[in-house]
């Protein structure tokens, strides 16, 4: 009788548990890729901005809402007063400005959910690129084009590293550009 409980176990319970926890793994995975590397990631935002019109058909740069990126280290989510520099006279009806305008005059910022983000455990720093001519498209993707803003381009290790060694095959117009760092401790202090 042991026997043939440990052959059953053998034959059909040892099979099958590992089946089930190799198909756990594999689903959890593919099911959490989104939230690993980000790509596809475009929460609804409290208000629907439009980078297609703002960054698009308007050439409105990167840099005048997003202030900071040339000195520091962050590209800065605007604040309320940036859009509202047009918005107290361009298109107050619209039902979004309305929105808008409710937050400034409640002296609140919009609670914008944020889209790109380099790990904790990362060091990166805008300035750096951007200084060196790195236009915001090479990570960002084309916001310009974006209605809606999603990321779409990797976040990870890989990709910082793919440009890093070979800036020029990622950026191919870009040609006063070195090689970036490759240690551990320029990303990770």
């Amino acid at each position: 009788m042991k026997k043939s409980v440990l052959d059953y176990a053998l034959k059909v319970r040892l099979p099958l548990t590992l089946f089930v926890t190799i198909m756990a793994f594999v689903l959890t995975f593919y099911v959490s890729r989104t939230e690993r590397d980000g790509i596809g990631y475009a929460p609804d935002q409290p208000i629907a901005f439009s980078h297609k019109l703002h960054a698009g058909d308007m050439e409105i740069d990167c840099q005048y809402c997003h202030v900071g990126v040339e000195k520091g280290r962050h590209a800065l989510v605007p604040s309320v007063n940036t859009c509202m520099n047009c918005h107290t006279v361009a298109r107050k009806d619209k039902p979004e400005i309305i929105k808008l305008t409710k937050y400034y005059e409640e002296g609140q910022p919009v609670p914008w959910k944020r889209i790109h983000r380099v790990p904790e455990y990362a060091y990166f720093n805008h300035s750096v690129h951007v200084n060196k001519g790195i236009e915001c498209e090479s990570c960002h993707g084309d916001i310009a084009k974006m209605e809606k803003v999603e990321q779409v381009k990797g976040w990870t290790m890989t990709a910082c590293l793919d440009c890093h060694r070979d800036p020029h095959a990622e950026m191919p117009d870009l040609v006063e550009v070195n090689n970036g760092p490759e240690n551990c401790f320029a990303c990770h202090r």
